[in-house]
């Protein structure tokens, strides 16, 4: 029999955060002792759906302090579970961690993860598992490698995703995509994401999209415009979700579409990344009703900020998905309004938990929603961890550098880089010392010719020096300035490209980093 069994019957819920989050996850649950224990603990979901029975409210709309304290309970529970594997023990141990945090000023201390944790904790013997694959019961995820070019494989246990999709499609349906699928006909949710069923685009974010209340689901795949048109032909208002260059594509691929079948895409919803200004407006001149919306998700985490409205760029967490934290170089929270890194623990997993994971982002932390109805923490994506221009010594936040690069040529020029742009690349030659900025357009010889006159031989140059030092935080603005950068033997430059020019680099399945820096 097992220690969760022969529990002795609970009393009845008590009133304060604290009590009823001790009440959810009891002390026989906190620290089970053995993996049998663990494989038996009944789910996170479960103590969700019990919170919300207690506060006659969805969990979304509870009070931040009976979220956060149910939250700080379920890390305590995951910490007491990972102890149980030696690999997990030693590393907690290693940064002197012995035991579950009783705050989350505690947790901050726990160290960090990255790929190269996961990788060695969840590939080939998988040493980092609290109960072992040989038990069944679980998943296997690959991401594509996009990033560090070498697949990644994540392990999940098939009951938790079935709740994180679950909580995740909930959510979705009342508070991002409810409000703009109106009517009685049927409401389609579309993916273009790829599903090869091990890689996690398809699999995963389609879990969560098949969840979602009230909708017609369709993982769709890759389109060409005869099968996007087919598409768009059913009757009622249409969602759909692909990466930021499958969103793109669909102003070209609805071409020949009816404006009935036009009129009734309603939401379109972007990967990663950020989708281009004039990529936007040509969306919404091809479709007139189109919302366009930040679906934010990582291989380790299918849901970790929707965009709720056009109006704000903020992406709101799902309440009791994910831990989501911003943090500093030494892992602690940044304060509102400061930009730090995405850090994700996912919530659900007993068999195989993985605490406090980087995921290569960039964010700023916003307040928190707190007003009636829904109650989450916000962020806003600030760039991948990589898109830095490095100057010799010295470091250049490249999404703060093409914003103060784009303000300085409109002024100059009467050029918007955001209207006329497709793609964007900053290319950094480190060892020539020479940094472009690639941008594809539709007319190279005009644009050329235009910039040339407005700014001269050494106007780009200029432009460059005086936008850069916009591009430190706050609080290192005072590193650099126009002179210190001339002096960094640097130049600059400016080069128009035809769409779909050789000279911007894409990764595998079509994405633009950035940054690339080559020798």
């Amino acid at each position: 029999m097992s220690a969760v069994s022969t529990a002795p019957t609970r009393p009845a819920a008590p009133g304060g955060a604290g009590e009823l989050a001790s009440w959810l996850i009891p002390e026989w649950e906190l620290k089970p002792d053995s993996v049998e224990a663990v494989e038996k603990l009944p789910s996170f979901a479960s103590k969700l759906r019990e919170c919300e029975r207690v506060c006659q409210a969805p969990y979304s709309e509870v009070s931040h302090e009976i979220q956060d304290a149910l939250v700080l309970r379920r890390l305590q529970q995951m910490v007491n579970t990972v102890r149980l594997n030696p690999l997990w023990r030693s590393r907690l141990s290693g940064a002197g961690i012995s035991g579950a945090p009783q705050t989350y000023e505690e947790w901050q201390r726990i160290p960090l993860s990255d790929k190269e944790t996961q990788r060695e904790f969840f590939m080939d013997s998988r040493p980092g598992m609290v109960v072992p694959l040989a038990r069944g019961g679980f998943e296997i995820v690959a991401s594509g490698g996009t990033s560090g070019g070498k697949p990644l494989e994540s392990v999940y246990s098939l009951r938790e995703l079935r709740d994180t999709y679950e909580v995740a499609g909930r959510f979705m349906g009342a508070y991002q995509l409810g409000g703009y699928l109106p009517g009685s006909d049927p409401k389609w949710l579309y993916t273009t994401l790829a599903d090869y069923q091990m890689w996690s685009s398809g699999t995963m974010v389609g879990g969560v999209l098949a969840q979602v209340p009230g909708v017609n689901y369709i993982g769709a795949g890759p389109v060409t415009a005869p099968v996007l048109e087919h598409m768009f032909s059913y009757p009622g208002p249409k969602a759909l979700m692909g990466i930021t260059a499958g969103i793109a594509i669909l102003s070209e691929l609805g071409a020949g579409m009816s404006q009935e079948a036009k009129e009734s895409f309603r939401v379109a919803l972007y990967g990663s990344g950020v989708l281009p200004q004039r990529k936007r407006a040509e969306l919404k001149a091809m479709y007139p009703n189109l919302t366009i919306l930040s679906y934010f998700a990582a291989t380790q985490a299918e849901t970790i900020g929707l965009q709720l409205t056009e109006e704000s760029p903020y992406l709101a967490a799902v309440p009791g998905l994910h831990l989501v934290e911003i943090v500093d170089e030494q892992g602690r929270w940044v304060a509102e309004g400061e930009e730090g890194e995405l850090v994700v623990t996912r919530l659900h997993g007993h068999e195989a938990p993985l605490l406090r994971l980087k995921l290569g982002d960039r964010m700023i932390r916003r307040p928190r929603l707190d007003g009636p109805g829904l109650k989450t923490g916000r962020f806003e994506f600030a760039g991948r961890t990589g898109d830095i221009l490095h100057l010799n010594d010295s470091q250049y936040s490249a999404p703060r550098a093409y914003e103060a690069l784009r303000e300085d040529l409109l002024k100059a020029t009467a050029t918007d880089l955001d209207v006329v742009a497709h793609e964007i690349q900053f290319v950094n030659h480190r060892e020539g010392k020479t940094i472009t900025l690639l941008a594809s357009v539709d007319d190279v010889p005009g644009l050329t010719y235009r910039m040339d006159a407005a700014l001269g031989p050494y106007g780009v140059q200029h432009v460059f020096v005086n936008a850069l030092p916009r591009s430190l935080s706050l609080f290192n603005q005072g590193e650099a300035n126009p002179a210190s950068i001339e002096k960094t033997g640097y130049r600059f430059l400016i080069k128009f490209v035809p769409r779909a020019s050789a000279e911007i680099e894409r990764t595998s399945v079509g994405k633009v980093p950035l940054v690339r820096d080559r020798g």
